[in-house]
């Protein structure tokens, strides 16, 4: 709706994870070589972890993008599957038919589909997102799946993708030996404050004009502040600025009109800790309860939105405003999740312990 406002082809801050839009910071850069070289050099597993948000997903459809031909791939994101079970996702991914199939034959298919696919010159790979969530087990099975090989090379690549409690999961005693075969491995830091500022003026350029927004001084500060440097919420941020100046009929952001928007996207400050939180409440009890009554109010709010967005999709021709109304609405939608895993971390992080036992 804003685009032509702004003299935009497109948006340039959704919050899907398009490749077009892929910003090379120092960090993303390595991040982006050390793909590569794994998938050249025909490494046997890639690690690769980051926050929420950090630009995990772009990264992979770059690199995906740019694969080739010779390339077959199988994507898993399920992750919260028993080992038989990853393995039958495996499968079914590179066309395999698994129906009624139990481990042993699964694992017999897949080795003469990855002969097969190497006999051809083709490059069989598996990325696994959000590895973090696959139970020891499924771990366990992944590295046996690196057995397969010829003498002088792997039939199958593996690239592991998660969150930064992958790497804590990978450093228990019992996973010593995935861990001792995972020859690639890079993180993804968050943006610095002039890799956020490089960042917003880089998505409006994709999107058709780089100088669409004017901005006082201390705007990039702010939404860095905000952000801590992570992609996904300088998207989130930058896309309600936009819609709010374009239904103002301005351009020009100032530091005023970023505390705002900070104020209504922000259930719990970014820069508070768990910690920090808690001195502000006084007792475990009155933490949790006030918590958990936010959550709530959200829920309540969140059903009250669906209601009503069926009767706004059908006034959506009237006019403008309705449109206007109808994306707010959405926005409330991706917001949603992003608030719901901060409430839901906190109340998990408030809650009292049970002692250690002896």
């Amino acid at each position: 709706m804003y685009t032509k406002f702004f003299k935009l082809t497109e948006k340039p801050f959704e919050l899907l994870p398009n490749p077009k839009f892929l910003f090379l910071s120092k960090g993303h850069k390595k991040a982006l070589s050390y793909l590569e070289y794994g998938i050249q050099e025909r490494a046997g597993f890639t690690l690769l972890t980051g926050e929420v948000g950090s630009g995990k997903t772009t990264l992979l459809r770059n690199t995906i993008k740019n694969l080739g031909s010779k390339t077959t791939l199988s994507m898993v994101f399920n992750t919260q599957v028993e080992s038989e079970e990853l393995l039958a996702l495996i499968n079914e991914d590179f066309g395999l038919d698994v129906k009624g199939k139990n481990k042993v034959t699964l694992l017999r298919d897949l080795n003469d589909f990855l002969v097969e696919e190497n006999s051809k010159g083709h490059r069989p790979i598996v990325i696994i997102d959000e590895a973090q969530n696959l139970p020891t087990e499924s771990l366990e099975e992944i590295r046996l799946l690196s057995n397969l090989e010829f003498d002088s090379f792997k039939l199958l690549q593996i690239i592991l993708v998660g969150q930064p409690e992958l790497k804590q999961l990978l450093s228990q005693p019992n996973l010593r030996q995935l861990r001792q075969r995972i020859s690639i491995s890079c993180h993804l830091g968050p943006l610095s404050r002039e890799e956020t500022e490089a960042y917003i003026y880089h998505r409006l350029e994709i999107a058709g004009n780089r100088n669409a927004l004017s901005y006082t001084v201390e705007v990039f500060d702010l939404i860095y502040e905000f952000s801590s440097g992570g992609p996904r919420l300088i998207n989130v941020i930058c896309d309600f600025l936009l819609l709010t100046l374009f239904v103002e009929e301005k351009n020009e952001i100032t530091g005023d009109l970023v505390r705002e928007a900070i104020d209504e996207l922000s259930i719990i400050p970014q820069q508070t800790s768990a910690a920090d939180f808690s001195t502000a409440l006084p007792t475990e009890s009155a933490k949790i309860d006030s918590i958990e009554k936010r959550l709530s109010d959200i829920e309540d709010h969140f059903s009250s939105l669906i209601d009503r967005d069926a009767a706004l999709e059908k006034l959506a021709s009237q006019g403008n405003i309705l449109e206007y109304l109808i994306i707010q609405h959405q926005k409330q939608y991706d917001l949603f999740e992003l608030n719901l895993k901060k409430m839901n971390y906190l109340i998990n992080k408030l809650k009292p312990q049970p002692p250690e036992q002896h």
